[in-house]
């Protein structure tokens, strides 16, 4: 037997909170008031609770639910590989009408249907689905109608869709808009839009602004480095003159820098004298002809020390 209660009485309302969790609990349907319209929901974690929502609304496992959230912590339980462009998303728009489809945490022990490894989670603004959510944990939720029919905006109307299947009604009162919540793909590099709803597309675009519709995805791009010329800050990358790459030996032939014994190594290798230039011994010098001491330079007139050989700067310009 379904049991209805009225959330805008204090004391109905905690009497059908503690209902509805009790029902969850035990594998039953329970009807909840959104931000958006009433949802059917059920434990996230109960194979046959979820096969039992799916064949309340008349779909079948290629209709897996989406997953509701009572906290933007629970992404990083529930999804691997958030992008940073999901993030930015999750930050303006939870909790809100907001639905992101992202990659399922492989280890999960859930059967939602057939997600493809995939799954879509929503933080929805209404207290009395958060409370819920923060005494149940995840929550499988759809719209609370048949397939065809309108969403329901209210607990009433659901029930004339659902009866009986359903456990428990909490009745939050009606829906002030019948637009269900915006659903944005983020299971890839750039985000696309799947369903128009409660956040405009233009709001989403306010966040992140570039990638959508296969447009170029600039916005999650390397930033290009900063100009060497400050009078280039304002001119696009593609117009920025060129940096000429340095010229100069490798930095392995650089006065003291690794490689610099085996560079000079092989340079004296090959300027080495050879042996069949070598003076005779008979060709030395005759005493008679050795200087005298008296002629010999003064220590003082010694020619000065040759200059280093000079070596390109290896470093960049302008670094």
């Amino acid at each position: 037997v379904s049991r209805t209660f009225d959330c805008a009485v204090p004391r109905d309302r905690e009497r059908g909170l503690a209902a509805a969790v009790a029902a969850v609990g035990r594998g039953a349907l329970v009807v909840v008031p959104t931000d958006t319209v009433y949802g059917i929901g059920c434990d996230a974690f109960d194979p046959a609770a979820v096969e039992a929502l799916l064949l309340a609304k008349g779909r079948g496992r290629d209709s897996p639910p989406p997953v509701l959230v009572g906290d933007v912590a629970t992404l990083d339980g529930l999804a691997t590989g958030v992008p940073t462009y999901a993030r930015q998303l999750v930050e303006a728009f939870w909790p809100g009408g907001l639905t992101i489809v992202v990659t399922a945490q492989p280890t999960l022990a859930w059967d939602l249907g057939d997600t493809g490894g995939t799954v879509a989670l929503r933080m929805p603004l209404h207290p009395v689905a958060l409370e819920l959510l923060e005494r149940t944990g995840p929550l499988a939720v759809s719209s609370a109608n048949t397939t065809g029919d309108s969403a329901a905006l209210s607990a009433a109307e659901a029930s004339g869709m659902l009866g009986g299947a359903v456990a428990v009604y909490l009745d939050g009162g009606e829906c002030l808009d019948d637009l269900a919540s915006t659903i944005v793909d983020c299971t890839g590099p750039v985000p696309v839009l799947l369903r128009a709803g409660a956040i405009p597309e233009a709001l989403l675009r306010e966040v992140v602004p570039h990638g959508w519709d296969g447009e170029e995805e600039t916005a999650f791009a390397v930033p290009a480095p900063e100009p060497e010329d400050p009078a280039d800050a304002d001119r696009p990358v593609a117009e920025r003159p060129v940096v000429p790459e340095p010229v100069g030996p490798p930095a392995s032939d650089a006065p003291g820098l690794p490689g610099d014994a085996e560079a000079r190594n092989a340079r004296n290798a090959r300027n080495a004298q050879d042996p069949a230039d070598a003076p005779d011994a008979t060709d030395a010098q005759d005493p008679a002809d050795a200087q005298d001491p008296a002629d010999a330079p003064d220590a003082t007139d010694a020619p000065d020390a040759p200059d280093a050989p000079d070596h390109p700067d290896p470093r960049p310009p302008g670094s």
